[in-house]
């Protein structure tokens, strides 16, 4: 009797094991290459792809600031560790130059190098699974366009169990699944724009792997697409991208959407952090018919609904109090008495979506390191947040934070000193 139980166990087991191993391996065998490309000029292919990289920011994750362009090496700070881009270059020993445009479809489609070892999805591939072959061969041709830089890539530095990489087969048999990249037409199918814009909000420009929370693998939790986000490791917070009316894009009309992803600014807020990098380096080089169509899939999603639920506790009126006179004193010859500000150079503090965010992380830490808008031909010469975090002490930060967070109609919840020190010992 133990012998058949045992055997019947080991079966199950094996079963199990194998459809792990099945679905966390498999993959789409890929669109072949269009035949209508060798007809386009190379130089016409390569600069199509160089716009793409603009799109997807591929400079974000491969460039190490002030280093070679797409060389890799820039660290992606996540929970589980810290991970490196790669070298993009055709660099044949340690770049893509012994890569194919097959190799470079499978690696955006299904998350699998040139010799097949599964990637960590912190390489969005499960949103670069929606880009086309042909946009995947135009963008392969750029890189491929670019001078090799020798350059050796970057060990992962992840805590164990992480560091296992045959554990992705099973990460993947939950979580990912492998499509074709050819374009579909669910919903609005009369709106081309409508569906260009939801391309490339899915797809290159990859907006939910900010902008959607995740479980406690990493996983996008699709029930809760582009409903706002911790940014794990990288001590920022992702607003909602949704139509909630208070933390998300819900009062925001299309054309103050539009502004702050071509210029940085917007009558309603200003892009700081991650956001700021990516308007840079990224959106504002996009073509204003794409950013458009962006806007256009974006002021399309309903609430979500929930970002709102998770605001905090309301902070009490002796720290509102002291939070009142900081403000006074230090913030209100920029952003005024009413927290109006003076935008594009001071951008409002009521109905900010970053400042009346589930979380107060991005306040707490523009007050502590101040920041800037990104340099745009639209905002030539941004104005600047200067650091407070060196003269005002942990308590006097929260109580500033917590007071903007619920002055002039705003109410978002207080800040701790708690989460002051931890906005502070991430920032180092």
């Amino acid at each position: 009797m133990l012998k058949r139980i045992f055997l019947t166990l080991l079966m199950v087991l094996v079963a199990v094991v194998g459809a792990v191993a099945w679905l966390g391996y498999r993959e789409d065998p890929g669109l072949p290459a269009d035949p209508a490309l060798a007809s386009v000029d190379a130089a016409q292919r390569i600069e199509h792809g160089r716009y793409l990289a603009s799109v997807g920011n591929c400079m974000g994750c491969h460039t190490v600031p002030g280093g070679k362009p797409y060389a890799g090496g820039r660290e992606l700070a996540t929970n589980f560790g810290s991970l490196y881009g790669p070298n993009l270059t055709p660099d044949a020993d340690t770049g893509l130059g012994r890569w194919t445009a097959d190799d470079f479809w499978r690696a955006l489609h299904n998350g699998k190098g040139r010799d097949g070892r599964l990637l960590y999805p912190a390489f969005p591939y499960p949103s670069y699974r929606h880009v086309s072959r042909t946009d995947a061969d135009a963008l392969f041709a750029y890189l491929q366009s670019l001078p090799p830089v020798r350059q050796e890539n970057r060990a992962h530095q992840l805590a164990f169990p992480y560091d296992q990489r045959f554990l992705l087969a099973g990460w993947r048999a939950l979580y990912f699944r492998p499509l074709d990249g050819r374009p579909d037409a669910v919903a609005k199918p009369d709106s081309p724009q409508w569906l260009r814009g939801r391309y490339l909000v899915e797809g290159l420009a990859h907006c939910a792997e900010c902008h959607t929370p995740r479980n406690r693998l990493g996983a996008l939790r699709t029930d809760a697409s582009l409903s706002g986000a911790m940014m794990g490791g990288q001590g920022w917070y992702a607003p909602p991208l949704t139509g909630d009316p208070v933390t998300g894009l819900g009062k925001w009309s299309p054309q103050e959407v539009f502004e702050l992803l071509k210029t940085g600014v917007s009558a309603r807020s200003s892009a700081v952090g991650p956001m700021a990098e990516a308007v840079h380096q990224g959106f504002q080089h996009v073509a204003d018919a794409d950013l458009r169509a962006m806007v256009d899939y974006l002021k399309s999603l309903p609430p979500a609904g929930t970002d709102a639920q998770a605001v905090g506790a309301l902070p009490s009126a002796g720290l509102m109090d002291a939070g009142g006179k900081i403000y006074a004193q230090q913030c209100a010859q920029c952003h005024q008495d009413n927290g109006q500000g003076k935008a594009p150079a001071w951008p409002p503090l009521r109905d900010n979506i970053s400042v009346v965010a589930a979380s107060p992380l991005n306040t707490i830490r523009m007050v502590l390191s101040g920041g800037f808008a990104p340099a745009t031909p639209g905002n030539p010469r941004p104005h600047g947040m200067p650091p407070f975090g060196h003269t005002l002490n942990d308590q006097d930060v929260a109580a500033v934070v917590s007071y903007v967070r619920n002055s002039w109609g705003n109410q978002a919840g207080g800040a701790s000193a708690l989460d002051v020190r931890a906005a502070r010992e991430s920032g180092r």
